[in-house]
């Protein structure tokens, strides 16, 4: 089901941004639709939630799994160029049920099997959703999944303080949206010398057009917010036991939302899911890079024909 190439992916085929109604809200979706698919990856962005920061990975993952799959990025409501829903606020449970209703809405009549593939605070929404569509669902894969709250974080307990302010979330959402009003050229330098220093030209301009919005600031605080209400502070254990063999996790080797003492609990408590460690120098961010989509397609795809080559394997037996 395709190959895996340690190259440059030569890429045929684009992703096409579509903007669709879920539950009567206006959302993004990325997609490249296989003439003939084996299968249908959807994934589900971490927090933004803009699927257009993905866009490089998800054209690699398609060309890696050599056009057998269709491909659909899902983005967070609200997470958007474009304030659709007047202001309003979503809570991580609300995204959540938006994905969950887009699968019941759009994906009903796909006939073939869909794998899910999360990112950060993604990999939690993916296996919430797996929970409640396990007749669909074949395989579920989290990258530098974000699953648990990790008290002794000092950067997770900084967040947590600044997002449970509604005072400081305004005055942050404001000072970002004036950024975002200044002038293209002068915008575009301030982040590229700032959290941008390894960042694509492309992820670059996404930030500046789709995340430097005052509603989707105050969207990705809030959400933050209500994901250090919801998440515990360890993994659900129970279904992850239970699913092990339709489960991977990519970890990173220094990541504040998926530290490596849950790498290591997972390894203890499930030895048998499919676990790996990226240790090339990509960052959670890993998106935001040519380099980084690159490889972490090439791993996803990976584990996508792995688990399929098994399954065949045992069903010939």
């Amino acid at each position: 089901m395709g190959s895996e190439n340690l190259g440059l992916v030569q890429k045929s085929n684009s992703a096409s941004l579509r903007l669709i109604n879920v539950s009567g809200f206006k959302t993004d979706l990325l997609e490249i639709h296989s003439r003939n698919p084996r299968l249908h990856v959807l994934f589900v962005p971490g927090n933004p939630g803009v699927v257009s920061f993905y866009t490089e990975f998800l054209e690699s993952l398609y060309e890696l799994l050599g056009g057998t799959a269709s491909v659909t990025a899902i983005g967070h409501i609200s997470h958007s160029q474009k304030d659709w829903e007047s202001g309003r606020l979503f809570s991580l449970q609300e995204q959540i049920n938006h994905k969950i209703n887009f699968i019941e809405q759009e994906l009903r009549d796909v006939k073939v099997p869909i794998v899910l593939v999360g990112h950060s605070i993604g990999s939690y929404i993916s296996l919430e959703i797996f929970k409640r569509s396990q007749e669909k669902i074949v395989y579920c894969i989290g990258l530098y999944p974000f699953l648990a709250v990790d008290t002794a974080s000092s950067i997770q307990s900084s967040i947590r303080r600044i997002s449970a302010s509604s005072s400081l979330c305004a005055v942050l959402s404001s000072m970002g949206t004036f950024l975002g009003m200044l002038p293209s050229q002068i915008t575009r330098l301030i982040v590229k010398n700032s959290i941008g220093k390894s960042w694509s030209s492309s992820a670059i301009e996404v930030l500046c057009t789709h995340v430097l919005q005052y509603h989707t600031l105050r969207n990705i605080l809030f959400m933050a917010m209500t994901e250090f209400q919801k998440l515990p502070e360890k993994p659900d254990w129970e279904f992850i036991i239970k699913k092990k063999k339709k489960i991977a996790f990519l970890y990173g080797l220094d990541d504040h939302w998926g530290p490596l003492h849950i790498y290591e609990e997972i390894k203890k408590q499930v030895p048998d899911v499919a676990l790996e460690i990226e240790n090339k120098g990509h960052t959670h961010a890993f998106s935001c890079s040519e380099a980084g989509s690159t490889w972490v397609a090439q791993r996803v795809s990976s584990l996508i024909n792995n688990y399929y080559l098994f399954n065949n394997a045992k069903s010939d037996v």
